[in-house]
């Protein structure tokens, strides 16, 4: 593509020693950019990609796109906000992909990967082939392999290429897709034409970026204020910015709402929790119907309640999704039972409202004479606000608490611990353990727990791997926990 075609609708500020190259690429970093790239000059925490610029074009960079004029004899383009007009860089340049894709965004606190598999399964039930963007990577089918994803949501460079390789190689026209706050700031997702936007949640995390609750809200809320005409925004009412959400959602965009709690179009009543999952009944405009899940907790009947109101939104039929739903046994590390004896629960659970969704769920299936123990810690260089309310919340539900390290990264693992720590009434030894070796405290379960009690070992889920100081090693809760039980492993 040539460049003058690249950047025609891109509102850009000047223009220095233009020439109208071929551009045949996108980078931002300037060690992997390729020989017709246009080098994206990210300004970050720390670093500037202005810096990197004349490495760059050593490497092969046919222009430059900056928010200043360098002295580089190669043309440039500048504008505001390059790390805001990557997007429409990307888009432009990959021939606006969405256009062509039935694109769902999945956004929240809480529950977004689940909500992303079970609409992804409903749609493979419908007969519909569907793409899978999210915190494990991409997969192009429900029973496929996940390929890498560096974020949640990635950079608008490599989202444009896999959807548009979703599209034309795959031939794969539906995609649902995890949305961060994260990427909807920094305009990631610029370019995106979304057919649909579910909410599942809105509660704290990701303040050491966002800073308020406010500026959160206002991030996530960039998904809904963007929809266009015949397009559909799944709202949950129960949540305490649900009505606030509903507010910014355009007037020709399909409102659906769903809860347990207030009056919703989709609802759940009659739910139930035992060993093998949740029961309830649906309430739909198009009538009731009993569900029999073999996912527990109440966070599991909200992401089931989300997913049916976008099925139901593009036309599926009810029985369709029910049956879909029916069949699912679980998302990796999403209140994943691993052990029998006792019952060893792993979930990626890292935030105040998390810890307390699964805890409470847990709570429902620990017998009458056995206890709930919750092994967790707190992410290091990440929102410190919410460890000493974790503490708190892991204090009041659980009857033994042991605090552990998470990924402390930077962070001295005590420093965290401490912070966690701050929340609790006390710190009785019969009732906390603290062990900063994660691998340790796992084993330390093995004198702690009964065959009758419930563990959970929260915040790290799926990922198999710890991120330390100064190194990265291979971690997984699951492994370590059936290690440690060997003779009661499912």
């Amino acid at each position: 593509m040539k460049l003058e075609e690249l950047i025609e609708h891109l509102d850009y500020k000047d223009l220095a020693n233009f020439k109208n190259v071929e551009i045949t690429g996108i980078s931002y970093n300037s060690k992997t950019t390729k020989k017709g790239d246009i080098f994206i000059c990210l300004p970050g925490e720390y670093a500037d990609g202005h810096d990197f610029a004349q490495s760059a074009v050593d490497n092969g960079a046919a222009a430059l796109l900056v928010e200043k004029i360098l002295d580089i004899k190669i043309p440039q383009v500048m504008v505001s906000s390059t790390r805001h007009k990557m997007a429409d860089i990307a888009d432009r340049f990959y021939s606006s992909p969405s256009k062509g894709i039935n694109l769902i965004g999945i956004t929240g606190t809480n529950g977004k990967t689940s909500v992303t598999h079970l609409i992804q399964k409903i749609m493979e039930e419908n007969g519909q082939k569907c793409a899978l963007i999210g915190t494990l990577g991409y997969k192009l089918s429900s029973n496929g392999e996940y390929r890498d994803a560096k974020h949640t949501t990635p950079q608008a460079p490599e989202l444009q290429a896999t959807l548009r390789m979703i599209k034309d190689v795959e031939k794969i026209d539906n995609v649902v897709m995890e949305v961060s706050s994260h990427s909807l700031e920094q305009n990631r997702v610029g370019g995106c034409r979304f057919n649909g936007a579910v909410l599942t949640n809105l509660t704290q995390d990701h303040l050491d970026y966002h800073i308020t609750m406010e500026n959160y809200f206002e991030a996530k809320a960039l998904l809904f204020r963007h929809l266009e005409e015949g397009s559909f925004a799944v709202i949950n009412v129960d949540d305490a910015y649900g009505e606030r959400f509903l507010s910014v959602v355009p007037e020709d965009v399909r409102k659906i709402t769903y809860g347990v709690k207030k009056s919703a179009d989709i609802m759940a009543k009659d739910v139930e929790f035992s060993l093998n999952g949740a029961t309830f009944t649906l309430v739909t405009p198009e009538g009731e119907k009993k569900v029999n899940l073999h996912m527990n907790g109440m966070f599991s009947v909200y992401n089931v309640l989300a997913s049916v109101a976008a099925a139901m939104s593009m036309g599926i039929h009810l029985d369709v999704a029910v049956r879909a739903l029916e069949s699912v046994k679980g998302v990796a590390g999403r209140f994943e039972v691993v052990v029998k004896k006792p019952l060893v629960i792993v979930d990626y659970a890292h935030t105040p409202d998390g810890l307390e969704n699964v805890l409470n769920s847990a709570r429902e299936i620990t017998p009458k004479d056995g206890r709930l123990i919750c092994l967790f810690g707190c992410g290091g260089d990440r929102d410190a606000t919410k460890r000493p309310k974790m503490g708190a919340i892991a204090e009041r539900i659980a009857d033994r608490i042991v605090i552990t390290s998470d990924n402390p990264r930077s962070e001295d693992p005590q420093t965290i611990i401490t912070d966690i720590i701050a929340g609790l009434k006390s710190v009785d030894s019969d009732k906390v353990t603290v062990e900063p070796d994660r691998g340790k405290a796992i084993q330390l379960l093995k004198t702690i727990a009964a065959n009758n009690d419930v563990v959970v070992i929260a915040g790290k889920g799926h990922e198999d791997y710890q991120i330390l100081k100064d190194r990265t090693i291979h971690f997984d809760d699951r492994e370590e926990a059936r290690k440690v039980f060997e003779g009661s492993v499912i």
